[in-house]
């Protein structure tokens, strides 16, 4: 595996190459900027200066200058940053050097094309010199719209069922520039065509030989053949699928068709091969339940106004028909019709309320989720200018007496509301001209302090304004469950689509389709020694971003089979514990693909997901959820899962193999009811939904291999064919959801709540009379904080609270968070229940049996709340039908609590700013983050060598723009963690500031970082790297104090050579975890929640304990009292000749 990073290396670097090569160079585009030339001071092009409708990417660099030159080419920044980063088709592209100087300034002759990226060869430069670092930026076409449908076609054919057309055109460059198709078709039936007529049967002599396959070639054996439009059957198919139909005339061409229960009807036309004889090919498409792949959208409008609503659904057949519905209840077809749009016109308020469609088919039926219309009084704001209260906490030396030691400011906050669009937007699914209430203005006050002000800008007033576009995004990695092994270049599948691979890291970025409400993704491992892996993630809609860490299971080991005889293959292997059931494969019945019996040796690779190991739960495929006959999600409590891969030795074609049967051992379905309602089911991986395949029948056969003696077994029958997952599932219908809160700390403060924590919950299987000692898991679920928290489903009972029992555990970006405490006995205002109810509940902290466990996880008894009973109306479990009273729960409602571990981390900006809410970015030159599209996250790492952990502080302001020089950006502070290798040594990765352009894009700044570490310390040394760079990139810092370390920060992401680390992401929060990780690691791709203290490190404090000062009573019994005052007289004295007359302003001391 370490051999193919230099493989790719040279894939790049080769790739390179062959650009500098075969592309003639720009002329005009050769020393800067494509089809714009700029003066060095000049700003880039404004979004006016363009014909088209576009805007800037951010900014990538993928490639630092050596051997050859520096490359920047648009396929290794879309296999890096990932292929959603740049459109199809840039319009142009810009390069500027990592200190923001046009080539045309430093004097270096470079290559761009919008379409192959930027390269610059050493060996076209002036003699002497070699090319700068680079880094690059696409101008891509802002979306355009589709133009309305135009008027239905012709239907196609002469006579029986066709199809017309209609189209419509997009005003872009081209038809890709939009999203969709530009056709859409529609069913239609003309006159009815002459069926068994003496022109097309009344020939004796001839005979018609048909074939019924399915879509991959597969023969269909049974199928009922008609004459199209005539009732009965003239034929049936044989287990070859082929069949016979004597006296149909060999020029008739006759419409022939073909039924298979579980698969869509086939139409085909027969045509003559010879005078006598006619041949006809029916292919079958397997029924596919509807699936949405749109929902409608929430929308607010004024009364007058218009709206539209849109549902989109996919399957086989595909769905025509739509159900549109206002509060639950149905709208009227005759006059809204039953399409996948609603429009409603001249809006007035009773039309507001909740919406959401149902898309039906021939394979059953679908229901999206709901959508609210917001309709406005006339002369109503839809913005209140008035923000909200927003309390930030101000650094310990601000805090006011009484206050614990912490003080909190109220800043303002403007609610994440959708304002109306313009006029004449309501015939549209989506509104181009979203506008948000956002930050409209920002006035700057002063914190007294002891001994400094502290500046800070609050909000004042809100507005309406253009939406910032909401980009969801995941990172995160894929990693072997058995080992932590990378999966290394997986292909990467959005539903059926591959949009790219992950690195030989095993990382990966996705970016959220807009509108996505279920995000499916497939890991395929390309060696083919894993599952594929099939996952459910969860994201935040708002645009924040997520980090997942994704478990691939590995292939069982092959076990040779008979294909002539018949084969057992137990599933589940714990150790004393038996088979939990075995897969039977009688003799023949394992065939090749094309249907045509299979003989000799077989390869069978089955591996299986044992609920009854509870570590299995992180690598189970999918969400274990349904379609159910009302076309709602429904969960599913799993006995089982397990994937078959069937092979010829020495062969990569799948082998089929039907009928299969699956004996389950009845004793080991114990729960009440579930023996009668298990079925064995599939994974439709394009979905992650899973279907049923068949039921269960009770049967005594001899036992499993290991057991001879008679047993009772529930036997189903399944066909392994195109699906290779299957399950043991029961549709349980005792569900509930369940209240969960990540806070900031110990403290649960509301204002200090964490978004985009993933936090899983674990149904459990409780022991008999042990609801703490779990025999399975039954289904998993997980879910990612917002703004009120998040809530989960699970499993419950109201009259057994520990039928079912839940392990809830929370992480964020590789760090676990802690739960609330529950040690000697859990305490309602730390848990966040109020009794009786968390007695009833059980709750109990992972380690709150043996101290040695960890604190991450907390286990609870799902006990339903008990209608009348007001102690558990109002959460943390909330019923099954109430999921919208959870989502909208006040934090003064019951819920779960976790906290981050991480309490002496600090963090203070003043321009305030919602990590977890990108809308929340304001317009300011002192905003911390300069550009709302993409976040760089920078941090440095410090050493202290030492007895004892400190707290490091990062001072961030202005460092050479004229206008924020000396002006405060924020505070950073975190303290050291100990590395658990080398005694008296501990490390701290420290946020600063990084240097570039402010948000106004006109002129970088370098900011002025001061590091000190909040004790009695002393710089000893600094990394070497680091300071030649300093020194080649002047000016110096003017600071020069041995108790600190000061910089201008590097416009260049340097690296953990320098003790640097940088990542860019469009995630704020998910930049900052990443670089974390690989600070704690030392390395530039690592990830590590363990400190390596001496790896990658900036700069080296040397700390000294204070000494131990006895106290004022001790030293009054020790010494006279005269002069123990005069020793007080003289501190007194030092400590007022070294403090101010008047506080100083914290700006850029």
């Amino acid at each position: 595996m370490a051999s193919r990073l230099p493989l790719l290396c040279l894939y790049f670097a080769a790739a390179h190459l062959a650009e500098a090569r075969d592309v003639q160079e720009p002329t005009a585009a050769a020393w800067g900027l494509q089809r714009h030339m700029l003066h060095p001071s000049q700003p880039s092009p404004a979004l006016e200066d363009w014909e088209e409708p576009s805007e800037w990417t951010s900014w990538f660099n993928v490639d630092h200058p050596g051997g050859d030159g520096d490359f920047e080419t648009l396929a290794a920044i879309r296999f890096y940053y990932g292929p959603a980063r740049v459109c199809p088709r840039p319009l142009a592209l810009e390069a500027r050097t990592t200190d923001w100087a046009l080539p045309s300034a430093v004097g270096e002759r470079v290559h761009l094309n919008p379409t192959r990226g930027f390269w610059c060869l050493n060996r076209e430069q002036p003699r002497g010199r070699r090319c700068s670092n680079y880094h690059v930026r696409f101008r891509c076409p802002l979306e355009v719209v589709w133009t309305a449908w135009g008027p239905w076609g012709p239907c196609s054919g002469s006579c029986g069922p066709g199809r017309r057309l209609r189209r419509r055109s997009c005003p872009g460059p081209g038809e890709d520039a939009c999203p969709g198709r530009g056709v859409e078709a529609q069913k239609c039936v003309r006159p009815r065509c002459p069926g068994c007529s003496p022109d097309t049967c009344g020939c004796p002599d001839h005979i018609l030989l048909g074939s019924v396959v399915t879509s991959s070639g597969r023969p269909l054996s049974g199928a009922r053949v008609s004459l199209w439009g005539r009732p009965g059957t003239v034929a049936t198919s044989d287990e070859h699928g082929a069949f016979q139909v004597p006296g149909v005339c060999a020029s008739s061409q006759a419409n022939m068709s073909a039924r298979v229960d579980g698969f869509s009807v086939g139409v085909a036309q027969t045509r003559a091969n010879s005078s006598s004889s006619s041949v006809a090919t029916i292919v079958l498409d397997k029924l596919r339940k509807p699936y949405l792949v749109k929902h409608p959208e929430s929308r607010v409008r004024e009364a007058g106004h218009n709206v539209t609503f849109c549902c989109k659904a996919t399957g086989n057949p595909v769905p025509k028909r739509y159900s549109w519905f206002h509060n639950g209840r149905m709208l009227a077809r005759r006059e809204l019709g039953s399409g996948a749009h609603l429009e409603l016109s001249g809006l007035s308020a009773e039309q507001a309320g909740v919406y959401h469609c149902q898309a039906w088919s021939q394979a059953g039926t679908v229901r999206s989720g709901t959508a609210q219309l917001t309709v406005l009084a006339p002369g109503q704001p839809a913005c209140d200018p008035r923000p909200q209260e927003h309390l930030i906490r101000l650094p310990n030396y601000c805090a006011r007496p009484g206050s614990n030691g912490s003080a909190y400011l109220d800043v303002g906050l403007c609610p994440a509301s959708t304002c109306p669009g313009p006029v004449g937007t309501g015939t549209r699914c989506g509104d181009a001209g979203s506008r948000c209430c956002t930050v409209r203005r920002l006035e700057s006050r002063e914190i007294r302090c002891t001994g400094v002000i502290l500046p800070v800008k609050v909000v004042t007033q809100c507005g309406c304004q253009k939406c910032l576009p909401r980009r969801g995004l995941l990172r995160g990695r894929v990693v072997a469950a058995d080992s932590g092994e990378p999966l290394s270049f997986a292909r990467i599948l959005l539903g059926p689509e591959a949009i790219g691979f992950t690195s030989y890291q095993g990382d990966f970025t996705i970016e959220v389709p807009p509108t996505t409400e279920r995000l499916v993704v497939t890991f395929v491992d390309p060696r083919g020694e894993f599952v594929d892996t099939v996952r459910v993630l969860p994201f935040d809609p708002r645009g924040a971003g997520v980090y997942h860490e994704v478990r691939a299971l590995r292939k069982k080991a092959a076990v040779l089979l008979d294909a002539s005889q018949s084969n057992m293959i137990p599933l589940g292997d714990l150790e004393d514990e038996g088979p939990i059931a075995e897969l039977v494969l009688p003799p023949g019945s394992i065939r090749a693909s094309d249907g045509s019996p299979y003989t000799g040796t077989v390869e069978a690779r089955v591996t299986f997901v044992d609920p009854r190991d509870l570590a299995s739960a992180a690598a189970a495929p999918s969400d274990l959820r349904f379609v159910d006959g009302n076309g709602e999600l429904a969960p599913l409590r799993t006995y089982g899962m397990f994937s078959v891969d069937l092979r010829a030795p020495g062969s990569a074609e799948q082998l089929h193999a039907s009928p299969v049967t699956v004996h389950v051992a009845a004793d080991q379905i114990r729960m009440a009811g579930h023996a009668e309602a298990l079925r064995l089911w599939s994974l439709e991986p394009e979905t992650g939904l899973w279907e049923e395949e068949s039921g269960f029948e009770p049967q005594v056969t001899p036992g499993l291999r290991v057991r001879r003696e008679e047993r009772v077994f529930l036997a189903g029958n399944m066909e392994i064919r195109e699906r290779r997952l299957f399950n043991l599932d029961v549709p349980e219908h005792r569900r509930c959801f369940v209240k969960v809160r990540a806070y900031a700390n110990d403290k649960f403060v509301a204002s200090e709540q964490v978004e985009g924590v993933v936090v899983t919950l674990v149904n459990l299987e409780p022991a008999p009379g042990y609801s703490a000692n779990p025999r399975a898991w039954g289904r998993f679920d997980s879910a990612v904080t917002g703004p009120n928290g998040t809530c989960l489903p699970a499993f419950c009972d109201q009259d057994q609270p520990d039928a079912y029992t839940a392990l809830v555990t929370a992480t964020m970006g590789g760090e676990e968070l802690e739960a609330a405490p529950s040690k000697p006995q859990p305490l309602p205002a730390t848990v966040g229940v109020t009794q009786p109810y968390l007695d009833r509940l059980g709750y109990q902290r992972t380690d709150h049996d043996d101290p040695a466990f960890k604190r991450t996880g907390f286990r609870i008894n799902l006990a339903k709340p008990r209608p009348g009973e007001p102690s558990e109306a109002h959460g943390p479990v909330y019923p099954w039908r109430s999921l919208r009273q959870c989502q909208d729960a006040p934090v003064t409602a019951s819920h779960f609590r976790f906290f981050r571990v991480e309490s002496d981390k600090y963090e203070y900006n003043v321009v305030p700013f919602q990590e977890g809410a990108p809308a929340s970015w304001t317009s300011d030159l002192l905003s911390w983050w300069p550009n709302p599209q993409e976040f760089r996250a920078c941090y440095l790492k410090v050493k202290v060598q030492g007895p004892q952990e400190m707290v490091v502080r990062s001072h961030n302001a202005g460092g050479s723009h004229p206008r924020t020089q000396g002006q405060l950006y924020g505070l950073r502070d975190a303290r050291s963690v100990r590395d658990p290798l080398r005694p008296n040594t501990s490390a701290a990765c420290v946020e600063f500031k990084c240097g570039g352009m402010l948000f106004d894009q006109q002129q970088v700044d370098r900011t002025l970082v001061t590091v000190t570490p909040q004790g009695s310390c002393r710089r000893v040394a600094t990394n070497r790297l680091l300071q030649d760079y300093l020194a080649r990139h002047p000016p110096p810092a003017p600071v020069e104090d041995p108790a600190t370390f000061a910089m201008l920060a590097p416009l260049d992401p340097l690296g953990h050579n320098y003790g640097i680390y940088t990542v860019t992401d469009q995630s704020p929060r998910l930049a900052k975890e990443i670089a974390i990780g690989r600070c704690f690691d030392g390395s530039s791709d690592g990830f590590s929640r363990e400190m390596k203290a001496d790896v990658g490190t900036a700069v080296t404090f040397q700390c000294r304990e204070p000494p131990a000062r006895p106290s004022l009573f001790q030293r009054l019994l020790e010494v006279p009292a005269s002069e123990v005052l005069s020793d007080l007289r003289r501190e007194m004295g030092r400590v007022m000749a070294r403090s101010p007359s008047a506080p100083q302003t914290l700006q850029g001391q």
